[in-house]
């Protein structure tokens, strides 16, 4: 019973309220303009009864200065007076009522300033809102001519008069409520629409991949507070209103992809220091080797030669991986696009490895296939994964390279070495990653050639798939879109 109370749209409708701001600003403005309305209702009734004092005090006062050179009319003339809306009567019995404080009578007329005033409602409780009217009487009793005089007014007409125009402003002011319900959300959405067009802006920064200095600076000024030594600051969203939700919710998504930016540059420049310190203390401590014993011993001086020019060549492959992966970062890599047989340049790329490795069997298994593409970058895509195979597999084992269709272009280099183990697949392909850090140094290489083949492949369209298995050995898919026709432009 309790969940279904909690899930009733009346419910729903109050949580709406709660967390919209549209809501609560249309809520807001409301009530403000009902508490003017009500503001101006109590205005207008307190100068509305001034008036009709004011005007049966005018009348009284004429009265009684009539009253003072005529003496008390005739029942003839009584009658006439009714139409007027005020009635004579002499006053005999005791006088009842209350009196005009003395600092203000001198505000009043000299005849009436110190009579005896009264008003009286009627009080039978089956009476109508006309009968109420007809029954109010504002009453002074004055002296005139040695005698007390009770002067009536009855503002009956004038009473009904002010219901009819009270009533109509009721009425417009309820149908000016009504329709600011409408009107006011519409005038709120359309106040906050910027908010909205800055939430979007910002999810479009936080899930593209480029940022514009443009865009950038358009954020920069509403960013100030955060900084690359905080870049953990979030935006509160919990407690957020839902039209701010989604700028807040875009914004930390931004900075959630701008912090894991920083982060793996900051990781990429250690590791790249790490990598290039190793060659740099190995050329080092041969070239003080050779200064010291070498410059005599024949088989000193041919090992340090040897090594420095191994460390050198490790050095220029390292910063040549670095300079790639540093331009395809920048996009300024530009893809000298070409059309060609995918078998074909497997079995080029096959055909240069058997020169130079003799230790491991290779197979050829290819399907005639045609991609657009930059021939060169693939080609080295290719070498990248062969060249892993052959570091990772034992001499003697199988490597095998295959070119086959399915709706794409696959071309697939398996081995059977070492594997890679299930908790190291995901990291295959971040920079300076090995799998086996003890065996880094005899087998070479810092951990580059799958993150450039992967940037390869992902700027031509396509993806890599891994399949791997322990002592067992690992598959390695380079997967591109099929060439349909030919084409120079990519």
């Amino acid at each position: 019973m309790k969940n279904d109370m909690t899930n009733s749209p009346l419910n729903r409708f109050s949580n709406k309220i709660r967390v919209s701001i549209v809501w609560k600003l249309n809520t807001k403005l409301f009530f403000r303009t009902l508490g003017l309305f009500l503001v101006f209702n109590m205005i207008l009734f307190v100068v509305s009864v001034a008036g009709l004092i004011v005007r049966a005090e005018q009348t009284v006062a004429e009265v009684t200065k009539t009253l003072n050179q005529t003496g008390m009319p005739t029942s003839n003339v009584e009658k006439w007076f009714s139409l007027t809306g005020f009635s004579i009567s002499p006053q005999t019995d005791e006088v009842k009522g209350f009196h005009i404080p003395k600092k203000l009578q001198p505000y009043l007329p000299p005849h009436t300033a110190s009579g005896v005033r009264s008003i009286e409602f009627p009080v039978s409780e089956s009476l109508t809102t006309l009968d109420l009217f007809q029954g109010v009487t504002y009453n002074v009793t004055v002296k005139a001519s040695n005698s007390s005089y009770r002067i009536s007014y009855h503002p009956q007409e004038t009473l009904k008069i002010f219901a009819g125009m009270f009533a109509i402003v009721l009425f417009l002011e309820l149908l000016k409520l009504f329709i600011s319900i409408f009107s006011g959300a519409r005038m709120i959405r359309k106040t906050l629409q910027p908010i909205q067009d800055l939430a979007e802006a910002a999810q479009t920064l936080s899930t593209k991949g480029i940022f514009s200095p443009e865009q950038l600076k358009d954020l920069a000024g509403k960013l100030d507070d955060i900084n690359a030594t905080r870049l953990d600051t979030r935006i509160s969203v919990g407690e957020t209103q839902s039209e701010l939700k989604s700028l807040a919710s875009a914004i930390n998504g931004m900075l959630d992809r701008i912090n894991e930016a920083y982060r793996s540059q900051v990781r990429f420049v250690s590791d790249a220091s790490h990598e290039l310190r190793t060659p740099i203390s190995v050329i080092q401590g041969y070239a003080n080797l050779l200064d010291r014993w070498g410059k005599k011993d024949e088989k000193t001086l041919q090992e340090s030669i040897d090594a420095i020019k191994d460390e050198t060549a490790n050095m220029k492959a390292l910063v040549e991986q670095l300079l790639f992966l540093a331009r395809g970062d920048n996009n300024t890599m530009a893809l000298q696009v070409e059309h060609f047989e995918l078998s074909a340049l497997a079995n080029e790329v096959l055909q240069e490895t058997q020169m130079i490795d003799s230790g491991h069997e290779y197979n050829l298994n290819v399907t005639p296939v045609y991609v657009n593409a930059d021939k060169s970058l693939i080609k080295q895509a290719t070498r990248i994964l062969i060249d892993n195979a052959m570091k990772y597999t034992p001499s003697g084992k199988r490597i095998t390279i295959s070119v086959y269709v399915d709706r794409y272009a696959r071309l697939t280099v398996q081995d059977e070495g070492i594997g890679i183990a299930p908790e190291a697949l995901p990291k295959v392909f971040d920079r300076f990653f090995r799998t086996d850090e003890s065996r880094a140094r005899a087998t070479g290489g810092a951990g580059l050639g799958l993150s450039i083949a992967k940037w390869i492949t992902e700027r031509h369209g396509g993806h890599i798939e891994v399949l791997s298995r322990l002592n067992i050995g690992s598959r390695i898919t380079i997967v591109l879109p099929i060439a349909k026709e030919k084409s120079d432009e990519f």
